[in-house]
């Protein structure tokens, strides 16, 4: 019997409606909450409502260690203009303790619209930066130290009070954003003893240390989106092969996300390129595929999920 291909989708406003889960019973196999983009309260609220419409088991997935925006608008800035970061208002970052570990000539390289900054004044409250490269500041989005690691906690204290929301709910599936190294793997296995865990791999740090890595996980999940702002980004299909290769070689399985039908988060159609690499990672033997902005706020969940449907069936019927 061939190996089932799972889909995973990643809920929001997008799919959280009655029609979505209903379909989901019959053609999804994970529901995925994401803590970077939801408060405690908005997980509880979803969980229930998602718990009326289906079965489906659902999956927390962790904040984890990454650097993040905060805002209260979202402002364009221009290269060689300044911008001040403040400790915890208006411009910020998120979890608190980063403000005291970013030091002046530090780069950071913030979202996916292109913009870049560099520290070159800091007090006790505001980090004065100059605009390498323009773009925009928006919240909840994902901040890459260019020049250095720093280090934060495996998890932050939300992730802790969204894993005892999850136990209360009986939710049996997390994910660990931006797993690092095997004691991270280890302190999340320690943390949940009886569940079932999910190891994203989407940093250097995860590559370097990805043979330890996998000795105590099962699961691993490649982000390709984050992954490609730590390294350059025409070594991800490199990574992909190489991760899959050695998590299949030691019987793991391993999962991939992140823009495989990045044009229908507007379009209704796939282009020829989407398809091309969704059926070239199932072909390399991913265990199965995350939608991540395609179902949380695209215009066409159904299609999406329905495209991944027939791709996986294609390639079945052609491997029969």
């Amino acid at each position: 019997m061939k190996k089932k291909i799972e889909v995973f989708c990643t809920m929001g406003p997008g799919s959280l409606n009655k029609k979505f889960l209903n379909f989901s019973n019959s053609s999804i196999d994970l529901l995925r909450l994401n803590m970077s983009h939801l408060s405690l309260d908005q997980l509880k609220k979803n969980i229930t409502y998602i718990r009326k419409y289906s079965k489906i088991p659902i999956c927390i997935d962790t904040e984890g260690a990454q650097i993040r925006t905060k805002c209260n608008e979202v402002k364009f800035f221009k290269k060689n203009s300044s911008i001040k970061i403040f400790k915890n208002k208006n411009f910020y970052f998120y979890p608190d303790d980063v403000f005291q570990k970013l030091k002046i000539n530090d780069k950071l390289d913030i979202g996916f619209s292109g913009l870049c900054i560099k520290i070159e004044g800091k007090n006790n409250s505001i980090l004065r930066c100059k605009v390498l490269n323009s773009g925009y500041f928006e919240p909840n989005k994902g901040v890459h130290l260019i020049n250095r690691k720093i280090k934060l906690n495996y998890i932050t204290n939300k992730d802790f009070e969204a894993i005892k929301i999850g136990k209360k709910f009986n939710i049996k599936y997390y994910a660990l954003s931006f797993t690092n190294s095997s004691q991270d793997v280890i302190k999340f296995n320690k943390l949940l003893k009886n569940e079932k865990k999910i190891f994203k791999i989407e940093t250097k740090n995860a590559i370097k240390n990805l043979e330890s890595i996998l000795k105590f996980s099962d699961n691993l999940l490649i982000d390709r989106g984050d992954l490609s702002k730590d390294i350059k980004i025409e070594y991800v299909p490199i990574v992909q092969r190489d991760v899959i290769k050695k998590a299949i070689k030691k019987k793991r399985n391993v999962y991939v996300a992140t823009n495989f039908l990045e044009s229908m988060i507007i379009n209704s159609y796939p282009t020829r390129a989407e398809v091309n690499d969704i059926y070239n990672t199932i072909e390399m033997g991913a265990k199965g595929l995350v939608l991540a902005a395609e179902t949380a706020i695209g215009s066409n969940p159904f299609e999406c999920v329905k495209i991944l449907k027939k791709i996986i069936n294609a390639f079945k019927k052609k491997k029969a």
